[in-house]
């Protein structure tokens, strides 16, 4: 692992790690205790989940994963990007940090990152934020997901722009480059909100800043990356928050109440008025609740 020449790794800015050899890129931002934050998609790039708010109170770490953005792809890009790859890269990326300890938050798929991490390499992780994720991909998770927005739907059938986020939502299988999985997850936006339309002069940037590169969820030999934690989660030693939007229509509250049910001694924080985005819906109710498992006494 190699490093270009810099400062103090957690100086404000944006940084580069090589490791793999492979460039890892990553943003710190804010001060006080350090947080990882390993976004989602996979492929989406990593500006969405930029949490000022949480800055105020956190130094905020935020790879870009691997295969997205200023970082470097694998090679058998778009294949071979799976939990224990995207693991290594942060252990690697911790260990660059040079703090004893870090927080670590992921959201979405990187939540499903973000507990694989701390089930396999929990020594360096002072607790772990799952935000918005899911013990489990697959059927049982897709079916959740299709009731989710069906319902989604219902409840804005009146709406004239409807019609196009469904359609997104139908393409999904069809991605088969960067152009289109940015395409559709612009497209899929409004169904990750609870009220997308009614604030739309405030999100609306938001949508149309959404960059993603297309990766398969595939490994190197074109096998799935099949998620399901259930049998495990009841071994994690290290503490654990659960976040969740109400109104998540992919990583529901169904989810998030398995997740707190299956670890032992976990948190579990309900943001009433959000969907997958409480950073963005309820950004000081979101930051109060991290800031607050962060700075807990070890052992509380």
């Amino acid at each position: 692992m190699s490093t270009t020449p810099s400062t103090d790794p957690l100086a404000t800015g944006t940084h580069t790690v090589e490791i793999d050899g492979v460039t890892q890129s990553y943003h710190v931002h804010g001060s006080g205790p350090v947080l990882v934050a390993h976004s989602g998609g996979p492929g989406i790039f990593w500006e969405y989940l930029r949490m000022p708010a949480l800055e105020e109170h956190l130094t905020v770490v935020y790879p870009e994963p691997i295969g997205t953005g200023a970082s470097g792809r694998l090679p058998a890009h778009p294949h071979g990007y799976t939990r224990a790859r995207y693991s290594r890269f942060l252990a690697a990326l911790i260990e660059h940090l040079g703090v004893p300890e870090v927080h670590l938050l992921g959201h979405s798929h990187g939540g499903f990152v973000a507990q694989y991490h701390a089930l396999h390499h929990p020594d360096r992780i002072a607790g772990v934020i799952l935000y918005d994720s899911a013990p489990v991909t697959g059927p049982e998770h897709g079916a959740e997901a299709m009731r989710l927005v069906q319902e989604f739907a219902a409840r804005n059938a009146d709406n004239p722009d409807l019609p196009e986020v469904i359609e997104a939502f139908q393409s999904i299988p069809t991605i088969s480059d960067d152009a289109q999985m940015t395409a559709v997850a612009r497209g899929i936006f409004p169904a990750y909100f609870a009220d997308f339309w009614g604030r739309q002069d405030e999100f609306g940037p938001a949508r149309a800043g959404v960059t993603a590169t297309y990766i398969s969820g595939l490994d190197d030999d074109l096998t799935p990356d099949v998620i399901d934690d259930r049998a495990a989660l009841g071994s994690l030693t290290v503490p654990t928050l659960v976040l969740v939007g109400r109104h998540d229509v992919i990583c529901g509250v169904r989810w998030a109440e398995e997740l707190h049910e299956l670890i032992p001694g976990s948190e579990l924080v309900i943001f009433e008025n959000s969907g997958h985005f409480g950073h963005l819906e309820e950004p000081e109710a979101f930051a109060k609740a991290v800031a607050a498992f962060v700075e807990a006494p070890a052992g509380n």
